[in-house]
C-alpha cells in the first residue's frame, strides 16, 4: 500500500489503495473470523433471523404488511452489529482480550455517541427507497390488471413489467452506491476515532472518489458475497457476513492515515 496521502486530502488523511490491499483486508478478515468466530456466528444469526422472518411474513403467513417494520429493522440494527464486528477486529489487532462483557459493552456506548446519528441516515435512505419502489411500480404497473405477483410473474415480462425492473434496478444501484459511499468508512471511522458523524461521511465519501476502482470492486464484491449468501435460505449470511465485517475494519485501517 503506498504510504503517500492522496493529493489535496483533508485529516483523516485518505490514502491510495490498490488491489492488493483488498486482497489483504480479505485475508486478515479471514483470520479474524477465524480467531473469534463465535462473534462473528452471533452477529451473522440475527440477520439470518431477521430474514427468516421476512421470508415467513411474505410466505406463509400472507400478511404483506408485516415486511415493512421487520425490513425497517435491519437499517437500524446494522450500524451497531457492524461496530461489534470491528470492536472484535480492533481487539485483536491491538493484544487486547475478547469477552461478551467487552464487545457487547462497547456496542452499547455506541448509542451515546455519533453512530445513531448514522443509523438515521441509513434509515432515511430505506424509507425514501421503499417510497420510490412504490412510485416506480404504480407508474409503470398502475394500470394493469390487478395480478397476484406471488402466484403469477407474468404480469414481470409485459413491457411495461421489464421497463419497471430495469429502471427499479438502476435507481436501487444508485441510491446503493450513495449510501455505501457515506458509510463504508464512516461507521469504522466513528468506532475508532472522536470525529462527528458529518466528517466521517465526508471522508468516506474522498476514499471512494480517491480509489474509485478498488472501492467499485469492493462494493460489487460485498453485494455478490450478501447475495449469495442469501440465496443459500440466508444460511450463506453466517460466513460472508463476519467475513464482510471484519474486512471492512482492515480496509479502513488501510485506507486512512
Amino acid at each position: 500500500m503506498s504510504q503517500a496521502p492522496a493529493q489535496g486530502a483533508k485529516k483523516p488523511e485518505v490514502l491510495i489503495l490498490d488491489m492488493g490491499d483488498l486482497l489483504a483486508a480479505l485475508m486478515a478478515g479471514w483470520a479474524d473470523f477465524r480467531a473469534a468466530p463465535r462473534f462473528g456466528l452471533f452477529f451473522a444469526a440475527v440477520y439470518v433471523a431477521g430474514g427468516w422472518l421476512i421470508l415467513y411474513a411474505l410466505t406463509a403467513t400472507g400478511q404483506i404488511w408485516w415486511t415493512l417494520p421487520a425490513a425497517a429493522g435491519f437499517p437500524i440494527l446494522g450500524p451497531f452489529i457492524a461496530c461489534g464486528l470491528y470492536e472484535v477486529s480492533r481487539r485483536l489487532e491491538a493484544g487486547e482480550p475478547l469477552s461478551w462483557s467487552a464487545v457487547l459493552g462497547v456496542i452499547a456506548l455506541q448509542k451515546d455517541r455519533q453512530i445513531p446519528s448514522i443509523a438515521v441516515v441509513v434509515v432515511v435512505f430505506f424509507l425514501f427507497w421503499n417510497f420510490l419502489a412504490h412510485m416506480i411500480f404504480a407508474l409503470f404497473m398502475g394500470l394493469q390488471a390487478m395480478t397476484n405477483i406471488s402466484t403469477s410473474l407474468d404480469v414481470f415480462f409485459t413491457l411495461n413489467g421489464l421497463t419497471m425492473l430495469a429502471i427499479g434496478t438502476l435507481v436501487g444501484a444508485v441510491f446503493s452506491g450513495v449510501l455505501f459511499s457515506l458509510t463504508v468508512v464512516s461507521l469504522p471511522l466513528l468506532l475508532d476515532r472522536e470525529v462527528d458523524f458529518v466528517t466521517a461521511m465526508i471522508t468516506s465519501v474522498s476514499v471512494v472518489l480517491t480509489n474509485p476502482v478498488v472501492m467499485l470492486v469492493w462494493g460489487l464484491l460485498i453485494a455478490v458475497l450478501l447475495f449469495g449468501g442469501i440465496a443459500l435460505g440466508f444460511l450463506g449470511l453466517f460466513a460472508t457476513l463476519p467475513l464482510l465485517g471484519h474486512a471492512s475494519w482492515h480496509l479502513y485501517r488501510r485506507a486512512l492515515a
